[in-house]
């Protein structure tokens, strides 16, 4: 079941790498269940606004205020990973995220949907924050893959969560709560599965254990948490944040609205963004071979085009689901992968946890009003004018920001012979 490595690390027993790829599907299955609660949200917006009478922009509001929660958490959920195990950090996110969302279903009032969607956010950033370290800390070697496989699983839930959501919804008459019961439940039971079958033999490696033939080199990095790179890689994670969650947040309601797709259509064109999503496997993996600063650019440029085309352009299903699919690619495979994984890279091992957690707060804090903010811009401007402020201008600041990121200053890994040559098996 598993290797005892000695050497530099006397004594330090890694899991097999077939139980280590187990286990990676297993946490990253815990993490459908948080990408299909939140792409699930937005497509009910136009229904829940019609059922309370809430405006376009108190709708854009609910749609993506989780990511305030998710702001909010981030940095304490890299603070508690430092204090407790990643894996009772995991659990309780679980918990959190699927039992306010349950509750989200029984709301009475604009103020009870907006506070469960706070903490709902909260939950979904301490699971993600410690999955990420998780992840990031056991297979070091090829980290941006593994937060990638991640993200995989984001795009999976983030597909399924419109499909079968709105399936429930409207199988059960139209009932907008069906869909928030169904997925808060499930959510519960991954928390009795994570406790019984994920060992902390994995979920709390140091960063030794996926490649005894390597080791990570960061003896050149400052010995201290904030640096001008986390800081710049930072800026970067705001505003690609404050554009992907402007979309994802009325994305449908522009469909609905504005296009007049049917709600088959727009959940459709909706869950496409997490099949390019699915994408990040793929990112991870050159953002591995490849230098991550120049991945994020490009990406970040495709992403604009994307924008311009989504909202001024495009009018038939078909191109929508292209465009979003496309989006999922930039947005969610190779910018949120890469540049959390540049962040952990960015950084000694030591502070890992709490680099995840700035990742997380970074992206998601500003993104909590990003909903609002494009609503209000379409409400005195129009759809395509609002796209192309938000949407197009922030991943240009993005841009500037990693154009001034140093590589050099990132952690490494290099061959280490001599640490296989002492492996012996049990």
């Amino acid at each position: 079941m598993y290797e005892q490595t000695i050497g530099l690390n006397t004594g330090q027993k890694t899991l097999s790498s077939r139980v280590a790829i187990a286990l990676l599907l297993l946490v990253a299955l815990s993490y459908v269940t948080n990408a299909m609660d939140r792409s699930l949200y937005p497509q009910l917006v136009p229904y829940i606004n019609k059922h309370f009478g809430f405006s376009l922009s108190e709708g854009g509001f609910l749609s993506t205020i989780f990511a305030l929660g998710m702001g909010i958490g981030g940095i304490p959920a890299g603070f508690l990973i430092d204090k407790m195990s990643r894996k009772s950090v995991t659990i309780l996110g679980i918990f959190i995220y699927s039992l306010f969302t349950l509750l989200n279903a029984y709301s009475n009032s604009f103020w009870d949907l907006a506070s469960y969607r706070v903490l709902t956010g909260i939950g979904e950033a301490l699971q993600q924050t410690a999955l990420f370290a998780m992840v990031g800390a056991y297979f070091y070697r090829y980290r941006t893959v593994a937060i990638g496989s991640l993200n995989a699983a984001y795009g999976i839930g983030a597909f399924l969560g419109p499909v079968l959501g709105m399936q429930l919804f409207l199988r059960t008459g139209e009932y907008w709560q069906t869909p928030l019961i169904a997925f808060g439940g499930i959510g519960l039971v991954f928390c009795v599965v994570f406790q019984s079958f994920v060992p902390k033999l994995f979920s709390e490696a140091k960063g030794i254990a996926s490649a005894v033939r390597h080791r990570q080199i960061e003896s050149h990095l400052p010995k201290r948490l904030l640096t001008k790179n986390v800081v710049l890689v930072s800026i970067a994670n705001v505003m690609t944040g404050l554009s992907t969650f402007g979309y994802l947040g009325l994305y449908p309601t522009f469909l609905k609205t504005s296009l007049h797709f049917s709600t088959s259509n727009t959940a459709l064109c909706a869950s496409m963004y997490g099949v390019g999503a699915f994408m990040g496997l793929p990112a991870g993996f050159i953002g591995d071979k490849l230098n991550q600063k120049r991945v994020i650019i490009l990406a970040a440029l495709g992403s604009m085009v994307v924008y311009l085309f989504m909202f001024n352009v495009a009018q038939t299903p078909s191109m929508q689901a292209l465009l979003s699919f496309l989006q999922g690619v930039c947005a969610s495979g190779f910018l949120f992968v890469n540049i959390y994984s540049l962040t952990q890279r960015s950084v000694r091992n030591d502070f890992l946890g709490r680099a995840s957690g700035i990742a997380s707060s970074a992206h998601y804090l500003p993104a909590a009003f990003s909903g609002m903010l494009l609503g209000w811009m379409v409400g005195h401007l129009d759809w395509g004018f609002a796209a192309i402020i938000q949407l197009a201008i922030f991943p240009l600041i993005a841009i500037s920001a990693m154009l001034m990121f140093d590589s050099k200053l990132t952690s490494r890994v290099e061959r280490h012979d001599a640490v296989a040559e002492n492996t012996v098996s049990e």
